[in-house]
């Protein structure tokens, strides 16, 4: 398996207050790669410190094979976008002006856009259907626009590995939905690494190539969603009794129904 990146041993808190005591984690190259996990068990402080907002307390991040911590801020920039949780762009800010964000990294001297910037931007904005919203306000927007936006700026940035923390938080099913797709429209045709913490199980398993799962700062199962979907992980995961039925349509495992292991309904 390819690895776009890979952690090793991996200590992560914020002070003396460890979330993540030792992990090593694999995000595989080209594929969508979901975290999930019960509340407050590491999965965002993960996220944070694969994009090195969260500094590591010990061990090492590769990005490509390369230690993370021999890259200039720049270049790591050229190689991964994050969006993070519930992200909040400046009041009246423009969207084409938000996703122009997007090729910050490879603006030089005044930092004015080049021809070359333009056709990232257009092209993110096309690819995320935000197009014909380029001349509104950022927050005038529905939710799932707003996130289409985001996306966009990721996009524009023009890296291979994405990373997104709770992208559908928030959000209806529909567009939920609609953000999903497009994720793994950006996985198929344009080759992105995608990676990202999301709730939803079966929306998990429906999008997703690689799942981990993780209580407690540590990671349980991972592996292709046929062997991390299953009844005794999520027993295991997060103290559910499921019930699992194939997916008519994406032929995934779904979970149909579930309840608490210490119900007596």
């Amino acid at each position: 398996m390819e690895l776009a990146m890979e952690g090793k041993q991996l200590v992560i808190g914020y002070g003396e207050k460890i979330i993540i005591p030792a992990m090593d984690v694999k995000i595989p190259k080209g594929k969508i790669t979901s975290i999930i996990g019960p509340n407050g068990c590491g999965k965002s402080t993960l996220l944070k410190a694969l994009a090195r907002i969260l500094p590591l307390q010990s061990g090492d991040i590769e990005i490509e094979g390369v230690k993370m911590s021999s890259l200039k801020t720049e270049s790591i920039a050229k190689k991964l976008a994050l969006l993070p949780q519930g992200p909040q762009a400046p009041e009246g800010l423009l969207v084409e002006e938000l996703v122009a964000f997007g090729r910050y990294p490879y603006q030089k001297g005044f930092g004015k856009l080049s021809k070359e910037d333009h056709e990232h931007i257009e092209r993110a904005m096309k690819a995320t259907k935000v197009l014909d919203l380029k001349g509104r306000s950022v927050d005038t927007l529905s939710g799932g626009q707003r996130q289409r936006v985001w996306i966009a700026m990721a996009l524009a940035q023009d890296t291979p590995i994405i990373l997104l923390d709770e992208p559908t938080t928030y959000l209806d099913m529909a567009h939920q939905l609609e953000i999903l797709e497009l994720l793994k429209t950006l996985n198929e045709k344009e080759q992105k690494t995608i990676a990202l913490v999301i709730h939803d199980l079966n929306l998990a398993a429906r999008f997703s190539d690689h799942l981990i799962a993780m209580r407690s700062g540590t990671i349980l199962y991972e592996g292709d969603v046929e062997h991390v979907m299953r009844k005794q992980v999520l027993a295991d995961v997060f103290s559910l009794d499921a019930y699992i039925e194939e997916d008519p349509w994406s032929h995934k495992p779904t979970m149909v129904t579930y309840k608490l292991l210490h119900s007596k309904q």
